[in-house]
């Protein structure tokens, strides 16, 4: 089965699209394994201090940060699609099992593809409105998950 071919919208996606020198293996374990998930993915002073991830559709991806002065901020959801070493959508529209959550704000697509130089990384952001689009954006978006990344590069880097 073919994924689907996700269309560009400026007014409601926000995106992040960079070559990475890393393999696929080590892209694909820094997003899916908690144990590696926990070291990148927010922006220090930020940490991530918990996430469970059970990589199937309907399955969950949750992640607990707490920022610099001890407040916490969760975010639940679940996959909607996961295809091995290349493609994982998540929404925060739905929970695990497809149950609706009462807040949604985005659904991600992250696809990778080996190029020279390491891997393709294509971070989607969508968003219901434009309004919660330009609020993500104003949260730092780019800024937050460009450093994520670099993060998640450095992180598996040294682990080699």
């Amino acid at each position: 089965m073919k994924p689907l071919k996700l269309h560009p919208n400026p007014e409601l996606n926000l995106l992040l699209e960079r070559t990475v020198p890393l393999t696929l293996h080590e892209v694909w374990a820094a997003w899916t394994d908690p144990e590696h998930l926990v070291h990148w993915f927010c922006p220090k002073p930020w940490q991530t201090i918990a996430c469970e991830i059970d990589l199937r559709p309907g399955g969950v991806f949750q992640t607990v940060m707490r920022g610099p002065e001890g407040q916490e901020h969760g975010s639940a959801g679940c996959f909607l699609e996961v295809v091995h070493l290349h493609r994982l959508v998540w929404t925060d529209a739905l929970g695990p099992g497809y149950r609706p959550n009462a807040k949604p704000f985005m659904t991600g697509t992250l696809t990778f593809d080996q190029v020279d130089g390491g891997v393709r990384y294509r971070a989607v952001a969508q968003h219901a409105d434009a309004a919660t689009r330009q609020q993500h954006e104003a949260m730092g978006f780019h800024q937050g998950w460009g450093i994520a990344l670099d993060q998640l590069v450095a992180y598996m880097q040294s682990r080699r």
